[in-house]
């Protein structure tokens, strides 16, 4: 088993879909801050008051998970300042592991309060809303960079700072 010291950067939750229309229109304003400080999850549902919770369409993909190595790497291949998970549209930013490498496989993060466990992890693809969003060659710099798209098998609860990330195969 292999087992990485990893921090969590950023924890989003957002309850509604704002990114709908055309990226050239930008996003729908936020009602609130969509940055917590900890996310409880449930399995086979996601992550508690996040638009995905629960939804059918979404049973496998309800987490997405992306690295701050990577979105650092996307944004300075195209000269814009900082992003992070405002602009990517992910739920989980952490440093400290290739999340891309993860794809295929099921893995545990545990940040002080047990571990949750995910299912296996496929490929987040960026889309165009990332020109919008990070700014322009955006979608061409996070190819290969976007992060995954999982679901929690078991509940738990992650909350920002250090964690421990275990590959379970």
């Amino acid at each position: 088993m292999i087992e990485l010291r990893v921090e969590i950067v950023e924890l989003l939750v957002s309850p509604v879909h704002r990114f709908q229309g055309r990226p050239g229109d930008g996003p729908l304003p936020a009602e609130h801050s969509e940055f917590v400080s900890a996310i409880e999850l449930r399995a086979s549902l996601g992550i508690a008051g996040d638009r995905y919770f629960g939804r059918p369409a979404h049973r496998d993909s309800s987490v997405s998970i992306q690295s701050a190595e990577a979105v650092d790497a996307a944004t300075a291949s195209i000269g814009v300042g900082p992003a992070g998970l405002t602009e990517t549209r992910r739920n989980v930013l952490l440093r400290g592991v290739d999340t891309d490498a993860l794809a295929g496989h099921t893995f545990g993060i545990d940040s002080g309060d047990g571990e949750v466990l995910f299912g296996r992890a496929r490929p987040c693809r960026p889309c165009g809303w990332l020109e919008a969003t990070v700014g322009p060659g955006a979608h061409r710099a996070f190819r290969g960079r976007g992060g995954l798209r999982t679901a929690p098998l078991t509940d738990g609860r992650l909350r920002l700072g250090p964690a421990t990330l275990r590959m379970r195969d």
